[in-house]
């Protein structure tokens, strides 16, 4: 395939893609694609390739029954969805926390007398981000989940599949629930999205509409 045709089946993905807010609950995603869909979030960048989230895939009735009530924007794709996602963002990660140093010298493989050359690299780094306060730490996790929910709905999308991000719901609650459940840890994580996959049950009604390129775009 050449670049030009890379292009146009790529926009293609996009004009598809679109806030599907109720399901086709007839039709069920496989587990070869949704394999797909995950694969693209775990192959997603994130800062220091630390990898701050986790995928809870939740596809129990009763599950869906005790989160409806905190995510009033899922009334309709919650119940409908093929599959539900709630993205985790990890918690604590100093540049000197424990699964960092595991991140970097176990799983990328950087030699740890290389890694502890780069410590006062790292805490300029954090320094400079205001990377102090545990709630910082979050929101930086937490902003870089999105990166892996967009790649995953971009792959979904690719394959016919469609998706909704879902922000409308109750943070304390939810989590709450995840606590009971035992599903943040030992406290290491903390809730950051939600994405719901599916098939539409109807087309969208109108056309996308965006802003045009050259009131979103400067060149300086």
């Amino acid at each position: 395939m050449n670049i030009e045709a890379k292009k146009t089946e790529l926009m293609s993905t996009f004009h598809f893609r679109h806030a599907t807010k109720e399901f086709d609950l007839t039709r069920k995603i496989t587990n070869e694609d949704f394999e797909f869909i995950l694969e693209a979030g775990r192959l997603s960048p994130s800062s220091g390739g630390n990898e701050p989230w986790k995928f809870l895939v939740v596809q129990t009735p009763e599950f869906r029954k005790e989160l409806a009530p905190h995510v009033t924007g899922a009334v309709r794709s919650l119940p409908t969805a093929s599959h539900f996602v709630i993205i985790l963002a990890r918690k604590g990660l100093t540049f000197d926390s424990p699964y960092v140093v595991e991140q970097q010298t176990k799983v990328k493989k950087m030699p740890v007398h290389v890694y502890n050359s780069m410590r006062d690299a790292y805490a300029q780094f954090y320094g400079d981000l205001k990377l102090d306060t545990e709630r910082a730490l979050l929101d930086w996790s937490s902003k870089q989940t999105y990166l892996a929910m967009g790649n995953m709905m971009t792959a979904a999308a690719h394959i016919n599949i469609d998706s909704c991000p879902i922000e409308g719901f109750d943070l304390d609650a939810v989590n709450e629930l995840l606590e009971k459940k035992g599903l943040l840890g030992n406290n290491e994580f903390g809730l950051s999205v939600m994405v719901a996959f599916g098939y539409r049950s109807k087309e969208p009604v109108r056309a996308k509409t965006r802003r045009p390129m050259q009131q979103l775009v400067q060149f300086v």
